[in-house]
């Protein structure tokens, strides 16, 4: 067989940098979701047993742990790259990230 016409093989290692999937989710994702869900039952439940709220009531508001959670995993990390979370909740918090000071003058800066 001629040289030329051989198949070179190499090793990529592309399946050491994924971190998994679980139910679609991205890496360690499903956790928060497994948290979210945690969070609103343990919420129904104070809210229904403890404070004799109705049902409606109770049902309602544990929903927000639930909502929050997957408004943070599909908004802020679900597809995105590492750290755009962290990126955009220090942004929210101190404003432009780090990059000169933009001066905006009427005269010339070299005048």
């Amino acid at each position: 067989m001629n040289a030329k016409n051989e198949l070179r093989l190499t090793d990529t290692n592309a399946a050491s940098d994924s971190k998994g999937r679980t139910w679609g989710l991205e890496g360690g994702l499903f956790w928060w979701l497994v948290g979210g869900i945690g969070a609103g039952i343990t919420l129904f439940f104070v809210l229904l047993v403890v404070m004799n709220a109705s049902l409606a009531i109770s049902f309602l508001v544990a929903l927000v742990p639930l909502l929050i959670c997957l408004a943070y995993i599909f908004g802020l990390r679900q597809g995105k790259p590492p750290g755009y979370d962290r990126d955009c909740f220090e942004y929210l918090l101190t404003g432009r990230g780090f990059s000169p000071e933009v001066h905006h003058s009427c005269t010339h800066p070299l005048l």
